[in-house]
């Protein structure tokens, strides 16, 4: 297979990234663009996580009586203090 970059800068950094890690400039290639799609990757993926923690917290939800609510609130008030801070 053949990539032809035709820009110096690109070539600059990828030499100087194949030093600094101490490889190829084709494996230095490569790990900057795994790197870059999983940053293209990290909003979904975040989302999919906040959307899983909120369907967990709604099932606590719908499966605590007042009466548990209660007792976490009075067990929540029992570990600050009047300013807020840790008792």
């Amino acid at each position: 297979m053949s990539l032809n970059i035709k820009n110096q800068r690109v070539h600059d950094l990828a030499r100087e990234a194949a030093r600094r890690t101490g490889t190829t400039k084709t494996s230095a290639i490569e790990a900057a663009l795994d790197q870059y799609l999983a940053g293209l990757d990290a909003p979904a993926a975040r989302e999919q996580r906040r959307a899983r923690v909120e369907a967990v917290l709604a099932d606590i939800d719908l499966r605590l009586s007042d009466a548990d609510r209660a007792a976490l609130r009075r067990d929540l008030e029992d570990l600050y203090d009047d300013q807020g801070l840790p008792t």
